[in-house]
């Protein structure tokens, strides 16, 4: 899961990259900044970090508006001063650049980056319980039963031979009474995977919604460059 969310989430991030060095090519250079703490607060949002899919789309766009402001709705300014980037920045949300766009961006990555979240700990969950419960201690008698349950035949060459079921039957109750207790809730966590794979495939779509990330800043931006003129009015 990890490898495959990975190469989505680099795929996804030089598609955004490249979105600029083809159409924006005047902030290409210093729009990669940005474009790479999203993709890394993505990343962190769903292996568990205390953060939210919106704190970081919101994040990305404080940052884009002054090199939109200043690269393509003004490109005849040649440096602003660091007061009044800072100033463009902290004012992006009130001035709303661009349009429903930012908010519907954080819309649609939201539950799909919920899923892979939830997804993410749950193996992670998984992969403790395993670890705890593959070294439970058996007993001299649990370990000749199971023993005897897998090579009994094989002593007499008979090598296709199974034991009968209430014999394995038996021995597993025997041998694994400490952690039958889990089964229930082990069956349940089961479901609960089986639930979040089939999300992330149908409404949830990572890969969907990654790649869908490029052409919502590009929609965000073309809106900008719209109301360009009402937009330095404002600002």
């Amino acid at each position: 899961f990890l490898e495959a969310f990975e190469s989505l989430l680099r795929f996804a991030e030089n598609r955004t990259s490249s979105l600029f060095e083809t159409a924006y090519r005047p902030m290409a250079k210093e729009a990669a900044e940005p474009v790479k703490e999203l993709f890394t607060d993505i990343s962190l949002y769903i292996l568990g970090a205390e953060t939210t899919v919106e704190s970081a789309v919101l994040r990305f766009f404080d940052s884009l508006f002054p090199l939109v402001y200043s690269r393509l709705i003004n490109p005849g300014i040649t440096d602003l001063s660091e007061d009044y980037t800072e100033c463009l920045r902290l004012t992006r949300q009130d001035v709303n650049p661009f349009g429903r766009y930012s908010k519907n961006m954080v819309t649609e990555l939201s539950k799909s980056l919920w899923a892979s979240r939830m997804l993410s700990r749950a193996l992670s969950l998984g992969i403790e319980v395993i670890n705890t419960t593959e070294h439970a201690a058996l007993t001299k008698e649990c370990s000749r039963a199971l023993v005897k349950m897998q090579y009994c035949p094989h002593c007499q060459g008979l090598t296709l031979i199974r034991p009968c079921v209430g014999y394995c039957l038996n021995v597993m109750r025997g041998c694994l009474a400490s952690v039958s207790e889990l089964d229930a809730q082990w069956r349940e966590y089961i479901s609960t995977l089986e639930y979040l794979t089939n999300e992330m495939a149908a409404s949830h779509d990572l890969e969907i919604a990654l790649s869908g990330i490029r052409n919502s800043i590009n929609e965000a931006i073309l809106h900008a460059q719209l109301n360009g003129p009402q937009l330095s009015a404002t600002v």
